[in-house]
């Protein structure tokens, strides 16, 4: 009883272990050898990643891959052996001997169960193996798609840039072809133009010959009409003006000698018994009134007719009324002896003319380069004269008061010719006389006997250019005038033009100039010369001339100017401040300080007093400057 029980005992755990086995049997069919379950196919995921399948497919079907398990999958191998275990043990009668087989077969299964788990392990293991390489190529799979892809983009990239470097250079050849089509076109077009420039200036040029011809034809004949003229009317002014001073000389003559004649007939007629006569005879008394009377109209008559004669002399050997200023005496005999005496004089002290610059300038102070040009000139000029050769013309321009009348009066002297100034302005309210004034000029100047240098100031006052539309017929013909006299190079004048506009002069005019002199405003040296030139002329030298004479006994004495303090330095610096001054200018700053020591009750020139003029004198420049600038 025992060993059945026992046995029954031993037959129920068997069955337990048996469905134990059964159930993991299934569980890890394909991981355990001699179980039915089926194994993962190659490269297939394990069985816990494999995707389920649907529920109404294994309805269907029962998938059996062991064709020793049922359609339902159980395999009843486990559960037969279980059954000749059983048996075995029952077939033992002797229960020791029941309980050793059962202890066997106990061990015997848990030694297949341990064994069957350090299969599991090892199927585990390799699963996971296969999952990191599973994983690992998967990933390599992805690395080698990525860089595929990454080749296949640059691929396209390099494709794409290659398509667009294609295109530009296409494009850009298109263009250098339209380039090239365009640039062409364009010579063509040039080459047009030019030739139909080149046909319009050949036609332009033709007529512009043609003109000139003709312009040169009229200007001939009108220069030999207005020569023509011109001689007429001197030659008529000539006559009238030598008949009507013949006629009124010879009225003027037989008047006064009939009137002397019977003057003195009658006085010597009655000088016997004159006084008494006419004292007791009223009728002779009305006689004596009327020959006193008759004497004193014939002594006016004298005197008139004597101032008559006179001006027709003046007019003949006289200086010419546009003449300011000259060298020459009013008439050809008149300071002769003054002159002389002058000559003799310089010869004498060796060229006492020589200015404090040791120059030959006197008061002229200019800039170094325009001093040597200015020398050369003067020796070319005397040289010219000496060997009778013709003189140059000049041309003077710069600012006002820069010293070319100074310059140009110097030079004569310098040359040994004589020298006459006229200005420009004075030659406009002559009007039709003009052109009468300016041949008895050049006439007169030709009669000098030492060569004349002929200054006209301010020439663009009559001078300029004949197009202007405020140019008076008078003044063209002044203008005409003056270019006959100066057609051709002369050897008695030397004509000297100044002005501060040498643009505004006729082209003319400008062709007859052979020398052109700028006078430019002084620099800072020339400048400090002339503060101190007319520093000793205006201030130390101040009324030292006024005292000389017959009645210089009468006359009250200037008060002498002390000076103090005044140094080069303070020269310098007044040549400093007084930049843009001109020549003129410097010579009114410095009178301006004679009038300020004048005006002071101790008749000094002090540094202040001096350095207060000069500032106040700078600042006034600088005032009109800028009123001029806005004007």
């Amino acid at each position: 009883m025992a060993a059945a029980a026992a046995a029954k005992a031993a037959a129920a755990t068997l069955s337990a272990g048996v469905a134990f086995a059964a159930s993991s049997g299934r569980a890890h069919a394909g991981l355990i050898p001699g179980w039915s379950s089926p194994s993962p196919a190659p490269g297939a995921p394990p069985p816990s990643q494999q995707p389920p399948e649907p529920a109404a497919e294994e309805k269907r079907k029962a998938r059996n891959d062991n064709p020793r398990t049922s359609s339902a999958g159980f395999d009843p191998e486990p559960l037969e052996h279980a059954v000749e275990v059983l048996d075995e043990i029952e077939k033992k009668t002797n229960p020791t001997e029941a309980k050793k087989t059962f202890d066997y077969l106990k061990k015997r299964e848990e030694t297949r169960q341990a064994e069957f788990g350090a299969k599991k392990a090892e199927y585990l293991s390799e699963a996971a193996t296969i999952e990191l390489e599973r994983s690992r190529t998967e990933y390599e799979e992805k690395k080698k798609l990525a860089q595929t892809q990454a080749e296949i983009k640059s691929q396209v990239a390099r494709y794409q840039d290659e398509l667009a470097r294609k295109r530009l250079q296409s494009e850009h050849e298109a263009q250098r072809a339209r380039n090239q089509e365009l640039v062409k076109m364009q010579e063509e077009s040039a080459i047009r133009l030019e030739q139909i420039r080149s046909k319009y200036e050949e036609e332009i040029q033709e007529l512009r010959r043609e003109t000139e011809k003709e312009k040169a034809a009229l200007a001939q004949e009108t220069n030999r009409l207005e020569k023509k003229a011109a001689a007429e009317a001197r030659a008529l002014e000539l006559k009238l003006s030598e008949d009507v001073n013949r006629r009124m000389l010879i009225e003027q003559l037989n008047a006064e000698r009939e009137k002397w004649v019977e003057a003195i007939n009658t006085t010597f007629g009655h000088i016997g018994g004159g006084l008494r006569t006419i004292l007791t005879d009223q009728n002779k008394l009305v006689v004596a009134v009327g020959g006193l009377t008759a004497l004193a109209a014939g002594i006016y008559t004298t005197r008139e007719g004597a101032r008559v004669v006179w001006g027709y002399v003046d007019r003949i050997l006289g200086q010419p009324s546009l003449i300011r200023e000259s060298s020459r005496g009013k008439y050809p005999w008149s300071g002769v002896p003054s002159r002389a005496m002058s000559t003799v004089t310089s010869k004498l002290k060796n060229g006492s003319n020589l200015g404090k610059d040791g120059k030959g300038f006197g008061d002229v102070i200019l800039n170094p380069s325009l001093q040597k040009r200015v020398n050369q000139l003067a020796n070319a000029t005397a040289n010219t004269k000496l060997h009778q050769a013709p003189f140059r013309n000049m041309l003077f321009y710069g600012p006002p008061g820069t010293g070319k009348t100074m310059a140009a009066r110097e030079l004569a002297r310098e040359s040994g010719l004589d020298y006459a100034l006229m200005t420009g302005g004075d030659v406009a309210p002559l009007g039709a006389q003009a052109v009468t004034k300016i041949h008895q000029l050049f006439d007169w100047a030709k009669k000098s006997n030492r060569g004349l240098l002929l200054f006209i100031d301010e020439a663009d006052a009559f001078l300029c250019e004949r197009n202007k539309t405020y140019m008076s017929e008078a003044q063209r013909s002044a203008l005409n005038a003056l270019l006959y006299r100066t057609g051709d190079q002369s050897k008695d004048i030397v004509l000297a033009l100044a002005t501060n506009r040498p643009s505004d002069l006729d082209s003319a005019v400008a062709d007859r100039i052979d020398e052109v002199l700028e006078f430019p405003l002084p620099g800072e040296e020339e400048r400090s010369k002339l503060v101190k030139l007319y520093l000793d002329k205006y201030i130390v030298e101040a009324g030292e001339k006024q005292g000389k004479g017959w009645f210089s006994f009468f006359r009250r004495k200037p008060q002498k100017i002390v000076v103090k303090g005044i140094t080069d330095d303070l020269i310098r610096e007044a040549a400093a401040k007084t930049e843009g001054f001109s020549g003129r200018e410097i010579a009114k700053l410095l009178a301006s300080v004679q009038a300020a020591v004048y005006g002071s009750t101790e008749c000094e020139l002090t540094p202040a007093m001096f350095r207060e003029v000069v500032d106040y004198k700078v600042a006034e420049h600088q005032q009109r400057r800028k009123i001029a600038g806005h004007a």
